[in-house]
């Protein structure tokens, strides 16, 4: 599912994809617009990246950087997670 939006200003419909992660509880939260999408495991990543696609430019937040404070083993176990589900996505 692709998440759509409509910009009264400039009379168009945009179409929302995943465009901010951060490391949350042992898992990643991916947001779509106001939309936050969660999960803890490369398939349930990959999937989430499969159904709504992801933005041109993807920021993260900081923690990120310091995923252990976020319930990850190691700093870099959301960066892996991230990676790895895009790559099972096929990103």
């Amino acid at each position: 599912m692709v998440y759509y939006s409509y910009n009264r200003e400039k009379d168009e419909i945009m179409t929302k994809y995943i465009d901010f992660i951060s490391a949350d509880n042992g898992g990643l939260a991916m947001y779509v617009g106001d939309n936050k999408v969660w999960s803890d495991t490369i398939d349930g990543v990959a999937t989430a990246i499969y159904e709504y696609g992801i933005a041109s430019t993807v920021f993260g937040s900081s923690t990120m950087d310091f995923a252990s404070e976020e319930g990850f083993a190691t700093d870099m176990g959301a960066m892996k997670l991230w990676k790895d589900a895009l790559e099972r996505a096929g990103v």
